[in-house]
């Protein structure tokens, strides 16, 4: 990629961290000094970092916050460094050593628990929101994407150069492509082509001495390791390089809406037998919550069908009468388009917002609402039963704003 003829060997400029530094300094001020000693980055410092008493630090650190629940926590790092060139990243790494500072690395800030930005001792946070570049090369079907980038950004690029390549990852487009890979990545085309991470093949990553290392240098363990393990827990994530998939030039998406009187526990105790054994080009999200019933003054829980399949509507509804016909799905259920389109419409459907979009709306990276949330994952390996299904109702009922997410796993997922 381009952007590494701007890295350079900090062997050679190791020394300069030894410039005196004045002993009175507090331990941001310090580490800005440390900076101030590389000649590569000397420049830039006003220009990247901010430390917590620049007028833009309060502005820099909330950009990405997508949970309040951390927003005004104490926890606040000493300096924020937002790298413009990987030289950046690899001076900040030394110097966080230098002055016993850990790092924490931001590319969405979508992480649950807020881990990209907040920690229980002196730290650096690295947000790479700038290093974004995405270069798509078709004809070997493979795109080189900084970890800075966002999903909604790799999509677009990629839908710019093919109508019929694209990408396993997710749905929400405001996500960064630096921890969603890192940590697996599932979404709409796992089902053929699993996860985000099983379609890279090379990486960038700055180790803790600030050497930048490709999969040859890095060696296959660690590679494999940074594949699903959280690739920030080994080093900082530069760029990938990923393995681009076909998709048909036409798709088919649907989202489809059952209350509990038109039977949607049963729909899903169904769903749960198919949904992993169905052609797997279908994939069939479950979305559950509470709504108002069309009772006045009460409510009823709802289940939404989301589901995208790479071919055309001809072809589902046949397969959707065979496999799951209690859903009911017909044709003006389904709506036919591109792949892009299909990740327009799921990217909708998760904000709550107008599906008909054009696809630059997947390069605004203000769109995502924040809101005070918690959430967690598991797995289940055999059908919940009727009664399970009716004792989550009953805790959705009790709850102000609770969601159910259910995925399908099987085909290239088993």
């Amino acid at each position: 990629m381009k952007y590494l003829s701007s890295y350079f060997t900090f062997a050679t400029a190791i020394a300069l961290l030894f410039s005196f530094e004045p002993p009175s300094l507090d331990i941001s001020e310090k580490f800005v000094q440390c900076l101030y000693n590389y000649p590569h980055i000397s420049n830039s410092v006003s220009n990247i970092v901010y430390a917590q008493t620049n007028s833009s630090y309060s502005s820099i650190l909330d950009m990405s916050i997508r949970n309040y629940r951390f927003f005004n926590l104490s926890s606040k790092p000493q300096v924020i460094v937002t790298p413009l060139e990987v030289f950046h990243i690899q001076a900040t790494i030394m110097c966080s050593q230098r002055h016993g500072l850990q790092i924490l690395t931001r590319s969405g800030g979508h992480d649950y628990e807020g881990l990209s930005y907040v920690a229980e001792v002196p730290f650096v946070l690295i947000d790479i929101f700038n290093l974004r570049q995405i270069t798509v090369d078709v004809e070997n079907q493979t795109a080189w994407v900084q970890a800075g980038a966002t999903l909604g950004e790799l999509y677009y690029t990629i839908s710019q150069k093919s109508k019929t390549l694209g990408f396993p990852a997710g749905v929400c487009a405001t996500v960064g492509t630096g921890g969603h890979f890192s940590g697996g990545g599932y979404g709409f085309l796992m089902r053929k082509y699993g996860l985000a991470a099983d379609n890279i093949i090379d990486a960038h990553i700055i180790d803790v001495n600030g050497n930048l290392l490709d999969r040859k240098a890095m060696g296959e363990d660690l590679f494999w390791a940074i594949r699903g393990g959280g690739g920030a827990s080994f080093g900082v994530i530069v760029a990938w390089k990923i393995k681009l998939v076909p998709v048909p030039s036409t798709v088919t998406v649907f989202n489809v809406a059952r209350t509990l009187e038109e039977n949607a526990t049963e729909i899903i105790q169904k769903w749960q037998l198919v949904a992993n054994k169905l052609d797997e080009r279908i994939f069939i999200r479950v979305d559950v919550k509470k709504v108002n019933s069309s009772e006045p003054g009460k409510q009823t829980i709802q289940a939404n069908f989301v589901s995208m399949f790479q071919g055309g509507v001809e072809e589902l509804i046949p397969l959707m009468q065979k496999s799951l016909p209690e859903l009911g799905l017909e044709r003006k259920d389904c709506t036919e388009t591109s792949w892009i389109g299909s990740v327009v419409f799921a990217n909708a459907v998760l904000l709550g917002s107008t599906v008909n979009e054009a696809p630059e709306v997947l390069l605004n990276r203000s769109r995502f609402r924040p809101g005070i949330n918690k959430a967690k994952s598991d797995y289940v390996r055999k059908p919940i039963p009727i009664d399970g299904l009716q004792g989550l109702w009953r805790l959705l009922y009790e709850v102000p704003d609770g969601e159910l997410q259910f995925a399908p796993y099987g085909g290239k997922m088993d």
